[in-house]
């Protein structure tokens, strides 16, 4: 008699799933076509979806690319199948205004040149595995970008460069002898007060910077006369001009903000108010009022005969408008922190400036990193707002290249381009910010 088995003794062989479950297929029936619901709200999207690129595509794919003028555009477009289209001839023949503001073309290797530097001077901060190194060149740049894109003589630039230089070796040389003192049991000044130094540092700087730096500059123009062309501020517009407010107002509001955060928290009572009293000022006037200020006002308070830069006005303003909102992004990260973390580094008989470099902050900017970046790109757009006083920033470029009767009647095309222009700067900064909080989250 044959025996039943009513456990199975040998594995049956793996089937692949079925193909309405897996892949694009499997993805759009559990997505998009999930009851009938879902499904009549697919086809009414599809539908909307269809109808818009249907009328959007022909025209953005317009061939006017090498048309001189509007009218030579719309009869490209009347001669083509359809009709109307895009007048993309206006950036063909304009895209170096866009790009460059008012610079000649045999000076367009300027600005080109300091964006290289840029890019070299941002990648030992954005790349890890560069040597630490090359961030001197955070220094240097400045000075350099200044020299390429004014021009003029390069010893003014040397000789400011130089302050910094005097300045860390005079830091250099009070901490050394102090902490030489205090290892053979002296007492002197520098080791009764600490921030000696620090003060020194500050101070001996400004006097060569104000004193001194201009007579050795013009000593060393007459010698060695390297100079460039000089260009005036009114050459600058376009992306040029964005980009020199934009990348200049991160670049130190960023410090800026720090210091602020840490002087609101200061239990130093003058610290802490004159820290608050700036941060909500600045945080409750508009960008806009600050701008007309830097145009119109602020050369009133200067000396008479002070010819002081209308770009530089605004670079300050927006750089002092950055940092006030960065102060509250970092202390927000400052409050995000456990007081374990202070109580740890006073029993590792770390110093308050110790305790912030290495235990405090990098974890408070750590966790700030989606409000510091999301304030870099709000500046970086905000940036078009001088167009408001008269700079040529791309939004204000548009103004002039419509006075061309070539052009006039021009609108969609060039906001599109500068649309496009911004976009990759800031959802690039987005990516960024994406990629280095998974990096630091991987590193935990």
């Amino acid at each position: 008699m044959k025996s039943v088995l009513y456990v199975r003794n040998e594995m049956l062989p793996e089937r692949s799933p079925p193909l309405s479950s897996i892949g694009v297929i499997g993805w759009a029936k559990k997505n998009l076509f999930q009851g009938w619901l879902n499904s009549t709200l697919t086809l009414i999207a599809l539908f909307l979806i269809y109808s818009i690129l249907s009328n959007i595509v022909p025209w953005l794919l317009s061939p006017t690319w090498k048309a001189s003028s509007l009218n030579e555009c719309r009869e490209i477009n009347n001669a083509i199948k359809g009709g109307g289209g895009a007048c993309w001839g206006v950036i063909t023949e304009r895209w170096p205004q866009f790009i460059f503001g008012f610079y000649t073309r045999d000076q367009i290797w300027r600005p080109v040149l300091v964006f290289v530097f840029l890019l070299i001077t941002i990648a030992p901060v954005l790349i890890d595995r560069l040597p630490r190194k090359l961030l001197v060149l955070l220094v240097i740049f400045p000075f350099v970008a200044v020299w390429l894109l004014w021009g003029g003589s390069i010893w003014p630039q040397f000789c400011s460069f130089l302050g910094l230089f005097i300045g860390y070796y005079t830091w250099r040389s009070l901490k050394a002898g102090a902490d030489r003192q205090i290892k053979e049991s002296k007492l002197s000044l520098l080791t009764k007060h600490p921030f000696i130094p620090i003060l020194l540092a500050i101070v001996v700087p400004i006097l060569w910077w104000f004193f001194l730096a201009p007579a050795v500059a013009g000593i060393l123009t007459d010698i060695f006369p390297l100079a460039l062309q000089e260009l005036p501020s009114r050459n600058f517009g376009g992306l040029l001009l964005s980009l020199t407010i934009g990348v200049t107002a991160i670049f130190f509001s960023l410090p800026i903000g720090v210091l602020l955060a840490l002087g609101r928290q200061s239990n130093l009572l003058i610290v802490k108010v004159l820290c608050v009293w700036f941060i909500e000022f600045i945080r409750g006037v508009p960008l806009i009022t600050l701008l007309f200020v830097a145009s119109t006002l602020l050369n009133i308070f200067m000396p008479p005969g002070t010819n002081f830069d209308i770009i530089l006005r605004v670079i300050i303003m927006v750089t002092l408008f950055s940092a006030a909102y960065l102060a509250e992004v970092v202390r927000g990260g400052l409050a995000g922190l456990d007081s374990g973390q202070y109580e740890g580094a006073n029993a590792l008989g770390f110093s308050y400036w110790q305790a912030q470099r290495l235990i405090i902050m990098p974890q408070a900017l750590k966790i700030s990193i989606p409000g510091i970046v999301s304030t870099f790109i709000g500046i970086f757009k905000d940036t078009t707002l001088v167009s408001v006083i008269g700079l040529m920033d791309p939004i204000g470029l548009t103004g002039a290249i419509r006075a061309d009767m070539a052009w006039n009647g021009v609108y969609w095309e060039i906001n599109i381009f500068i649309a496009l222009l911004f976009f990759v700067f800031c959802f690039s900064m987005s990516r960024y910010s994406m990629y280095l909080e998974q990096k630091l989250q991987k590193k935990n």
